[in-house]
């Protein structure tokens, strides 16, 4: 008896002990570019299957690449429309973005992004500011409202709402969700260059590195300018140094960060934004105001913003290249 009883506490003190957590990475594409998770876990998931239903549902309710899905039947005037959960949280988060930023992060620019080439309608030669001003009348938040049962109502039928400058970041916070719901405690997650992480990375018993991209025209000889700790946090970058349209008939270069208030391509002062938020679908329009704004105004905004962590590269008057770096974002820089 005796034995035995010590063999049952034996198997208690065993089956008691935390199972080791093994590193898994998933990657593939997705929302039209590709994502990289890294995650610890002591059982087996089905993440597979499960990012695909979650990047279904995100095309379903706001892809204006997909024809059918919610968004695109609204801009073409269905108003027998009701969007899910989804879309009322993007629109939500969107307003909110809307109103703290001045009007600098508005959905509804979509129109005006299609026109320079950069949304999913191609875009025309050479726009002329007169073409700008007739859809300028259709641009702003305060034109449009969402129902409490799930009606998008627009002041005019040709208003035009995109969200692909936050739905990426959606999609990532939705991820992270998920993986909460499994009882995954350290992950990192990657979808087109944009992060949320949380715990740690265990095989380095560190908080998760990530890099800071320098501003560069050359997308293949990437370097990075810094290297951070992502403590439980997201991360989005915009810049203008990569992303822009060289129109092929006049050789004119379009940038893609597109000022709301003015309908025209801001290539201003700022060369790049990188933001650190609670969540990815802030840190993702944040970035995209940001660079709208400029590095005064922004600047300004960052400083009235609560969990919100930036860093600035910019041009200051002599044209010379220059950091701002909030103290948050500081505390996380690895030297």
């Amino acid at each position: 008896m005796p034995y035995f009883k010590s063999f049952l506490l034996l198997l208690l003190i065993v089956s008691c002990q935390p199972q080791t957590q093994e590193l898994d990475r998933v990657e593939g594409e997705a929302l039209g570019t590709t994502y990289h998770i890294s995650y610890f876990s002591d059982q087996s998931i089905d993440i597979e299957k499960s990012l695909d239903s979650i990047f279904d549902l995100v095309n379903g309710s706001m892809s204006t690449y997909q024809s059918d899905s919610d968004i695109s039947r609204i801009n073409r005037g269905e108003v027998d429309v009701k969007v899910d959960e989804m879309f009322r949280e993007v629109f939500e988060l969107s307003a909110q973005v809307y109103r703290e930023s001045g009007g600098y992060f508005d959905p509804t620019v979509g129109d005006i992004v299609n026109l320079y080439g950069f949304g999913s309608e191609q875009g025309v030669t050479d726009p002329d500011s007169t073409m700008v001003d007739s859809l300028m009348k259709f641009v702003g938040m305060d034109k449009v409202e969402l129902t409490d049962d799930g009606v998008l109502v627009k002041k005019y039928p040709e208003v035009y709402i995109e969200f692909n400058a936050i739905a990426k970041g959606y999609a990532i916070d939705a991820i992270g969700n998920f993986l909460d719901a499994q009882g995954v405690d350290n992950y990192l997650i990657e979808l087109g260059g944009e992060l949320l992480a949380k715990g740690k990375n265990l095989t380095k018993d560190t908080y998760w590195r990530v890099g800071v991209d320098a501003p560069q025209s050359d997308a293949e000889k990437r370097e990075m300018i810094a290297v951070l700790e992502l403590r439980n946090r997201a991360m989005a970058t915009s810049g203008n140094y990569r992303k822009f349209r060289v129109d092929p008939e006049t050789g004119t270069q379009y940038v893609h960060t597109i000022n709301p208030l003015t309908g025209f391509p801001e290539r201003g002062d700022l060369l790049s934004t990188t933001v650190l938020a609670p969540n990815c679908a802030l840190a993702d329009a944040y970035a995209t105001a940001f660079m709208a704004m400029g590095y005064e105004r922004a600047k300004a905004l960052v400083e009235g913003l609560q969990d919100i962590d930036v860093f600035f590269l910019y041009l200051d008057q002599d044209g010379q290249k220059k950091e701002y770096l909030t103290s948050g974002l500081q505390e996380v820089i690895i030297d």
